[in-house]
This record gives C-alpha cells, structure tokens and sequence, in this order.
C-alpha cells in the first residue's frame, strides 16, 4: 500500500501521458507555449504500463485518470488503456482532457476499457472561448462531450474555471446547460498553476462566488461530508435532484487531509502532490533494470514523505516550478 506519515492511504493514481496541448489557457501557460519534455525523457507505452501494473498490483492502487497536457495528442493511448483494462484487478479509469479529440476517439476509448471522462469547458460563449484558450475550438469541445455521452463514457463530468471579467457571470448558465445535456459540472477554483506566475489571490473567483450566484437561480442541497468521502469535490443536488452540481474550492476549502492521490509524470517523476515542491524519479530505476519490488520500495518511500497539506491559502505558498501541463491535473 501507500500510505504516508499521516495515516493517509493512496488509491488514486493520476498519469500524466503528455506535458504538450493543443490549447493555450491563460491559467495554465503563455500564448507561446512552453519547452516541451523531449521524446526520450517521456516514458514509453511499456514503461506507462508497467508502472501502472506496479502500482495495481503491488500498492493498492484502485483507480487510474489518464492526464495531460492533453492525452488525446498521445499516439498510443488507446492502446494504454486497453492494456491497462486488461490487468487484474482491473482499476477504473477515467480520462481528463479539453475534448477536443473527443469526436474522433470517443468510440475506441470506450471499446478498449476507459470508464469516463472529465472534460474541460470554461465557457458558454465561443468568443469567450477564444480569449480564454486563445484556439478557435468551441464547437470541437461541444461535438466532443456529446461524442462521449454516445459512447458510454459517463458520467461525463465537465470542469468549469471562472475568471474574473471574462466568464465570472456563466456560473448559472453552464449549470442549466449541464443539466439539459445530462453532464455533472464542477466549478474550479482558480489554482497557482500557469508558468508565467500569474496568479493571484485577490480577486479570485471563490467557492462562496460561485454558490452565491448559482442560489440566485437554482435550489442547491449539500449531499454532506459522507457522500463526498475523498472526493475533492462539494456537491449538491440541484432543485432536489437527480442532477448534481460540484464545487472544487482547491484554495478556499482544501481537501488534503482526504486526498488519497500520486502522480505519475510524463517524464516518470512522482509526485505526492499537485503542488509538491519535490519529485521521486522512477524513470532511472526503470531504465537502469530495477526490478518490480525495488520500484514499489522507492515508491512507498516518496508517498511517506508526503507532506501534510499544500497551504495554498497561506501568503508564504511557494509555487511550483513545473506547470500544470507537465505535471497532470
């Protein structure tokens, strides 16, 4: 198992298959772009496989989200997954992308194992859309989501960030459009996660923002602390069910002392945490022929570590050094 000094234990395995993206985010990194990892520091699709049957089968890992960068620009996914559904015990997996690849790999995603998606839509409106992603691709993100409700792949939730002046007044549209379409939305708080640095306390749109303008339309009712478990999401029913609305308040409201969560990295570096300041580098044990038990033993090693709590609402928060896209979300 891995289980860390607090008496927390990780069952949740995110697995970032690629640090590139085909969108630009202002939250997450500059219009240019970024150096992106060159192709012999990313694992192979056997090393990814591996890992993750070290991690299945040797440390009680239980579900598996494939994350980004965006994973549908990683060639081999389909056949990761299919590889991974093949594993005993079978993990769930899920999948985190911006949808755009969605129309084209719904259907084979879903034949080859993968249980759901996450998809990540900010806005209603595609010229918003443009200015927040600097890409023209709304309508790719829309025709994606309905390709993965076809498929199966649900539920299908979508993930919101609202920014101030750009889509902070969307929060009671993108509810009612979620509803319509049969998608779980949940709103993100804004997190210290761009490589220019960014970001900034003040003025971000909060949890209570964001649950005070949805009451002005919808009658919200808390599911409670034991529905949610360790999910990093509140939720609520909305006008008294069946459909539900979450809140993910990363900085207002942290969840770390639930978090039950390690990060693979595209270049195989493990990280205890979305904000950790360290990494554990599995790749050089994988490629010097560590054996399975020694991988495992460094891996139990780095989850000990794990600090207890990333303090994000506290000035002094030192932020990462690596952007959300080589990290995972």
């Amino acid at each position: 198992m891995l289980i860390d000094t607090y008496g927390r234990r990780a069952t949740d395995l995110r697995v970032s298959l690629t640090d590139r993206c085909n969108l630009r985010c202002t939250y997450c990194m500059p219009e240019e772009g970024l150096q992106w990892l060159a192709k012999p520091d990313l694992l192979t699709d056997d090393e990814i496989v591996r890992l993750i049957h070290i991690a299945v089968t040797s440390l009680g890992i239980e579900e598996v989200r494939f994350t980004g960068g965006e994973p549908l620009l990683r060639p081999g996914l389909v056949g990761i997954v299919e590889r991974v559904a093949a594993l005993e015990p079978r993990p769930q997996m899920s999948l985190t992308t911006n949808g755009i690849g969605l129309k084209r790999t719904a259907a084979a995603l879903k034949a080859a194992g993968l249980d759901r998606v996450n998809v990540s839509l900010d806005t209603l409106r595609p010229d918003v859309f443009k200015t927040l992603t600097r890409r023209d691709r709304h309508k790719d993100v829309i025709e994606g989501l309905h390709a993965a409700r076809d498929a199966g792949l649900t539920p299908v939730k979508v993930n919101s960030v609202l920014m101030p002046g750009l889509n902070d007044d969307e929060a009671p549209d993108l509810l009612a459009w979620a509803v319509e379409h049969d998608y779980e939305l949940r709103f993100i708080e804004q997190m210290p996660l761009d490589a220019q640095h960014g970001w900034k306390r003040d003025g971000m749109i909060t949890a209570g923002d964001i649950l005070t303008s949805l009451r002005a339309r919808f009658e919200l009712t808390a599911e409670g602390d034991e529905a949610r478990g360790s999910a990093p999401a509140e939720r609520w029913l909305v006008d008294g069910g069946p459909h539900v609305v979450g809140v993910i308040a990363s900085v207002t409201r942290p969840f770390c002392a639930a978090c039950d969560r390690t990060r693979l990295t595209a270049d195989g570096q493990i990280r205890t945490c979305l904000f950790a300041q360290e990494e554990t580098d599995l790749r050089a044990a994988l490629r010097s022929g560590a054996p399975d038990e020694e991988i495992a033993r460094i891996w139990r090693l780095a989850m000990w570590g794990k600090k207890a709590g990333a303090g994000l609402d506290d000035p002094t928060f030192v932020q990462p050094d690596r952007p959300m896209s080589a990290i995972g979300g």
